[in-house]
């Protein structure tokens, strides 16, 4: 046998071998993979989603607590110590400076530390002290799960609002109810799947960053409505009813007709339906906005017929039409309480008269959002339904130099929840004696959002969206499961 002759053999035999190796290795991978799949242990790419019918209802990972979620957001950053959060250490230490704290806040030199400026009461058989400020809601606290330990990546409103609702403080990222509609689709074919509620005194600070659909398809971007400003657009002027359902007929099938023309066109299906979804929201949001139909007693118990505080009677409208769509299946829907940065006016941003500001934004808040806690339980809809309070980051313990209010902290502070899936008269985790940093069950906002998801049947782990080579998740590659507050 000549050399090149055993050469060639010697080739062939290592390119056998490492065949058999590279098979044995991608049989290995297959089997991995599909163990881990049977197990639910490895990450999906997504639902499947029919561009004709993008809010077709889809199951989710586990079996869900709740259906639907109302997220009560309150705009320019709650204090948890006018709130939530009872530090005593604070009254006893009222004016003092604090030798090792900061020497400069967020806006500018640290004062001496404050006391909080409400009394603080122990409520319901939980015995949980929560301040006076908001007595309704105070009510309501052995149904409610407190989480005492969230911090935030930014303490400037616009990026910590968008960590918050997108979990990135950078634009362009999905809002959570993109996020669950593009998860779970719709049971309601006559709504969108996702309705945000702007404060009747105007839009949050980073606007529609909290309710936009980031790199997600725009099917699952929130619709903005409110009682102020309802649909538009959504009745055809000059048109009889008769001649408006006719007209619709007719451009249904011209609609069908050029799709089999242009079949796998998933932008024309796309606008197709989102075109028939408004042909079918004329009919549906006229009712849900006209709140004539309500009850007096209803209304009066929302304080939505509060003439001498309009602004509180908007709010309260707002929490009813919240009501009414989580009634007509609408999976999300999200209600802001406080506008843009306005020195405080318009939102919680209390930096320099937090005490004066806090007591016209409690009257305007706490009636509304009971009401509709308690009007939600009346109507068996609480077993249900999530409804989550929250706030892009806390207050400081001492007050600014020169002012009545407090700076901005993202280091502790709190939201809650009730409601589905959750135990009530809860208090988890806690800030330190001052009301500044988490110390005790530490959660980032990740958690928070991972056990929203959760509690609607979804593995946060596995919501995943391939964008720009990257499978994208509302927990970025983080998140942890609050279990301690879930029933």
């Amino acid at each position: 046998m000549s050399l090149r002759s055993i050469d060639n053999l010697l080739n062939w035999n290592s390119k056998r071998r490492g065949f058999l190796m590279d098979a044995a290795t991608a049989l290995s991978t297959i089997a991995l993979t599909s163990i881990l799949q049977r197990d639910g242990l490895l990450a999906a790419d997504g639902p499947e989603i029919d561009a004709a019918n993008p809010y077709r209802p889809r199951p989710g990972h586990h079996a869900a607590k709740a259906k639907n979620v109302i997220v009560l957001f309150c705009a320019g950053a709650v204090s948890q110590i006018e709130t939530w959060d009872y530090k005593p250490v604070l009254l006893k230490r009222d004016g003092e400076n604090l030798a090792d704290g900061p020497k400069v806040t967020f806006q500018g030199p640290a004062g001496n530390l404050a006391k909080p400026q409400y009394k603080f009461r122990p409520r319901g058989e939980c015995g949980k002290m929560v301040s006076d400020m908001l007595p309704h809601l105070a009510e309501l606290t052995d149904d409610i799960a407190f989480v005492h330990s969230l911090t935030s990546k930014s303490n400037t409103h616009g990026p910590a609002e968008n960590f918050l609702s997108t979990g990135s403080v950078l634009d362009g990222f999905p809002s959570l109810g993109a996020w669950l509609t593009y998860a779970l689709g719709s049971e309601c074919q006559d709504l969108p799947a996702y309705i945000a509620i702007p404060d009747p005194r105007g839009v949050p600070q980073n606007g529609s960053n909290n309710w936009g659909p980031g790199f997600l398809p725009a099917a699952f971007q929130g619709t903005v409505m409110s009682a102020k400003e309802p649909v538009r657009h959504l009745k055809s002027y000059g048109v009889t009813a008769e001649n408006d359902v006719a007209t619709t007929e007719i451009l249904q099938r011209l609609n069908q007709r050029h799709l089999s023309q242009n079949p796998g066109d998933s932008k024309l299906s796309a606008r197709i339906a989102s075109y028939e979804l408004a042909a079918r929201m004329q009919l549906t949001v006229p009712g849900i906005m006209d709140l004539s139909r309500e009850p007096q007693h209803v209304l009066k118990m929302y304080g939505a017929d509060d003439s001498n505080n309009t602004i509180k009677a908007g709010f309260a409208k707002n929490c009813i039409i919240a009501r009414r769509l989580i009634e007509q299946g609408v999976r999300f829907v999200q209600v802001f309480n406080g506008a843009y940065a306005s020195g405080g006016e318009l939102n919680w941003d209390g930096h320099n008269k937090l005490k004066e500001q806090y007591d016209r934004h409690a009257q305007i808040f706490d009636q509304p959002a009971a009401a509709l806690i308690r009007d939600l339980r009346q109507r068996g809809m609480l077993e249900d339904t999530l409804v989550v309070w929250c706030t892009e980051f806390g207050r400081m313990p001492m007050f600014q130099a020169g002012a009545a209010g407090r700076d901005h902290n993202p280091e502790g502070f709190t939201c809650w929840m009730t409601g589905a899936g959750i135990r009530g008269g809860v208090s988890h985790g806690a800030t330190d004696d001052l009301g500044w940093k988490a110390i005790e069950n530490v959660h980032p906002l990740y958690d928070f959002n991972a056990t929203i998801l959760h509690l609607l049947g979804i593995d946060h782990e596995r919501l995943t969206f391939q964008h720009n080579g990257i499978a994208r998740r509302l927990t970025n590659v983080e998140g942890n499961v609050i279990r301690e507050i879930l029933s």
